[in-house]
């Protein structure tokens, strides 16, 4: 197969669901899916983000449908519990197909 004949098929890449492509996010989705909920300061040393910038990600995930935010009290103190939904799992799974297919295409792995 020539890269003429390949094109539309790499191009099919440009469709990837960029809310989990992004680095963090894809992180973030691949920790969850691997546990059956993580706490915020989990995420937090397990991803390296700050604070901040885990809470972006996070309420990005929140709203694209694919993580559940769950604000509870542990004692007194709060918590924030984080869990994968169907979709998430879905999507990731997904994505991962997509970038396989991709590098097997190309040639990588």
């Amino acid at each position: 197969m020539d890269k003429l004949t390949r094109l539309p098929e790499i191009a099919r890449a440009l469709d990837l669901d960029r809310t989990i492509h992004e680095p963090a996010r894809l992180v973030i989705l691949s920790i969850l899916h691997s546990v059956e909920s993580a706490d915020f300061s989990y995420l937090m040393a397990e991803t390296g983000l700050t604070q901040g910038n885990l809470s972006t990600h996070l309420t990005k995930l929140e709203d694209a449908g694919l993580v559940d935010i769950l604000k509870e009290f542990q004692g007194k103190r709060p918590r924030t519990v984080l869990k994968i939904t169907a979709a998430g799992r879905t999507g990731l799974a997904a994505h991962g197909k997509a970038l396989t297919q991709l590098f097997r295409m190309l040639g990588i792995g």
